[in-house]
């Protein structure tokens, strides 16, 4: 069909010209878009020899009879198997656990990265080169906080990866992986960036490491290994994936190397790392508290609590301030706070530039050191409970005993919660409000004079304490009549 179609063009003078770019153009296509494609052969071929299969052993031990699951007694078999355990003393037995992850070699006497999650709990770990090479190496520290372990092996004038800067890597760049997904060597997956400084809370609830999402193929096994630029530099470390299955759904996310290589030199030198440490606890600024704050959009890192005793309380920062710039770096979202304190140096000073009260202000905070690694609101049943028609809320005096449990000074309990301002902006029973429209809040006569002046039409922030945990909460305001 498009051979009779060119023959036709080629028939007619003034068109003849049109069908000789046509065909030009067909002919080019397919080589224009091969040359857009990556080539990933050398790099593979050259970083290949640096990565490396990590294996561990753990022994636990477990009391009951050899052959039975722990804590089993022979008498609850069926009578033609007892006899098998008849006569069978009871003790002690060991049960091994072995594990798979991947790493690379950073430096040729044998200093090797990857996962803390890889290594944690191994009493033995055993590194295996491409060449077969297989030796059993020493952990000279791990970071659960980023998920990093750093071990050596006794071997010298080994082949070891390029760094590279993760800062300098963009979004929509190819990236590729090296690991043993499933314990299958050496497989070789690639990708592109798909997202920067992605925050993951850890099961702490902490969040140190900005991740980079890719697309790259990550399974069990690939953890612990190098993600590469086109350049052949390691860019990250492949450590997590979001899955619901148990494998690879198209996110991946990795450590950068500038936040690996900092937590590496801190366990080579010292065995642990120190982290900057500020002593706050923060929200993200939704469309509604941003309007209720007088802020132009949604940004910063929300302050809804102060630790006593912290560089935060020392500098002056208060709940309901909302963090915008810290140590010269723009803090857009509540997660990007950790990443810029925890890689500071304690003792160092850093500059806050805050909002409060809808004017910008500028303190100085001396960074302490983070030390290593709540509790469920019930109301209680106190007295003279009062309604707030208004807000749709009842209160009820905080008692000492919730103090206690709740480790607050002060503050009202929501006994009940109606249709109204309250309902909309979330609060809940047993939620305890410590901070109305940015006044503190010790007793129902503080709730009922903060709650008389405030403003009609518009949002103003409400804290709560939840579950031990301080949020800000949006109240919406209704218009007066």
């Amino acid at each position: 069909m498009l051979t009779q179609t060119l023959a036709q063009l080629l028939r007619r003078p003034l068109q003849r010209w049109m069908a000789l770019l046509l065909t030009a153009f067909m002919l080019s296509a397919p080589l224009a878009h091969s040359a857009a494609l990556p080539e990933f052969t050398e790099l593979v071929k050259e970083q290949s020899p640096a990565v490396v299969n990590i294996s561990t052993v753990s022994r636990a031990e477990a009391s009951g009879h050899p052959g039975l699951p722990p804590g089993m007694d022979p008498e609850q078999l069926p009578e033609i198997f007892r006899h098998f355990f008849r006569g069978v003393p009871e003790g002690p037995s060991q049960r091994e656990r072995r594990s798979l992850g991947s790493g690379f070699i950073i430096s040729e006497d044998g200093y090797v990265v990857t996962n803390n999650h890889v290594v944690e709990g191994a009493d033995e770990i055993f590194v295996r080169l491409q060449d077969r090479r297989e030796f059993e190496a020493t952990l000279v520290g791990r970071d659960p906080r980023s998920d990093l372990a750093l071990l050596q092996i006794d071997a010298e004038d080994l082949p070891t990866v390029t760094l590279g800067a993760s800062k300098d890597l963009e979004v929509g760049e190819w990236v590729l992986a090296i690991g043993s997904p499933f314990g299958f060597d050496y497989s070789v997956t690639a990708g592109i960036v798909s997202a920067k400084e992605r925050s993951l809370p850890d099961r702490n609830n902490e969040n140190y490491v900005p991740f980079i999402q890719t697309d790259v193929a990550i399974n069990p096994g690939n953890s612990g290994g190098p993600l590469f630029d086109m350049d052949g530099r390691v860019v990250g470390i492949n450590s997590q994936i979001y899955t619901r299955s148990g494998g690879f759904m198209g996110l991946s996310f990795a450590i950068p190397i500038d936040v690996a290589m900092n937590v590496v030199k801190q366990l080579r030198e010292d065995g642990s790392v120190a982290r900057g440490w500020l002593g706050v606890m923060i929200q993200d600024v939704s469309r509604d508290l941003a309007e209720s704050f007088g802020l132009s959009r949604p940004a910063g890192a929300l302050v809804a609590q102060v630790v006593p005793d912290s560089p935060a309380e020392a500098a002056g920062l208060q709940p309901g301030d909302v963090i915008v710039r810290f140590a010269g770096e723009s803090i857009e979202r509540s997660g990007d706070l950790p990443h810029v304190v925890g890689l500071l140096e304690p003792d160092s000073e850093a500059e806050v530039e805050l909002i409060r009260a809808g004017v910008r202000e500028r303190l100085s905070v001396t960074i302490g050191t983070l030390a290593d690694p709540g509790e469920t609101v019930a109301a209680g049943k106190g007295a003279s409970p009062k309604d707030d028609d208004r807000l749709g809320l009842t209160l009820e005096p905080l008692t000492d005993a919730l103090k206690e449990r709740l480790q607050v000074d002060a503050g009202v309990v929501v006994r009940a919660v109606s249709e109204g301002p309250a309902a909309e902006a979330g609060l809940r029973p047993g939620d305890v409000i410590t901070r109305l429209n940015n006044l503190p809040i010790a007793s129902l006569g503080d709730f009922q004079e903060a709650a008389q002046n405030l403003p009609a039409g518009r949002s103003v922030p409400i804290l709560v304490v939840r579950r031990g945990v301080p949020v800000f909460l949006a109240l919406p305001l209704p218009k007066d009549d």
